[in-house]
């Protein structure tokens, strides 16, 4: 159910339930913490514009990552430019073994380099897919069918074992 219109406490709900993943995708679309962070306040202030016009045609999750990933591909074409990747303690658990959690952090660096080096229309799926969307939700969000985020999902995760160097064939 869509919050009201203008609601401060609906939008606050929204931040709460979906800003990791938020914070997620836009750093999927950017490298740097600060340019992470700017995206981020520029999804947000494009989902509050956009909240009166949710009429709940689909999920709430899936308007508010629509919106996002639409935002996070202005931000790209604005940038054009490519980062390392920074993030390496966002998502650390302080509780894990220090040697595990340096492990989990490179893997976790070596995907997101990889994912950048993706065309557009691939990474924004396996983002999406990242977050747990289904194949239906992904297509919703990105303008297309569900089989086509599916094709489009199997054809990034072979163009990610490529890059990274995974012969055995499992999933990316």
């Amino acid at each position: 159910m869509p919050p009201p219109e203008g609601s401060a406490a609906g939008f606050e709900r929204i931040v709460r339930d979906h800003g990791p993943a938020l914070e997620r995708l836009a750093a999927g679309y950017a490298a740097d913490a600060g340019e992470q962070a700017d995206l981020l306040q520029e999804i947000l202030l494009a989902i509050w514009r956009a909240l009166p016009a949710f009429r709940g045609a689909c999920s709430e999750r899936t308007f508010v990552l629509r919106v996002a990933h639409n935002r996070g591909l202005t931000y790209r074409a604005r940038r054009r430019r490519f980062y390392p990747i920074e993030t390496a303690g966002a998502l650390i658990d302080p509780a894990a073994d220090v040697a595990r959690v340096a492990e989990r952090a490179a893997a976790r660096d070596r995907l997101l380099a990889a994912i950048r080096q993706l065309p557009v229309t691939q990474r924004e799926v396996v983002m999406l897919h990242l977050e747990g969307l289904s194949h239906r939700e992904i297509g919703e969000v990105v303008g297309t069918t569900e089989n086509g985020a599916a094709t489009r999902l199997a054809r990034a995760k072979k163009a990610l074992r490529q890059l990274l160097g995974d012969s055995n064939g499992a999933d990316a």
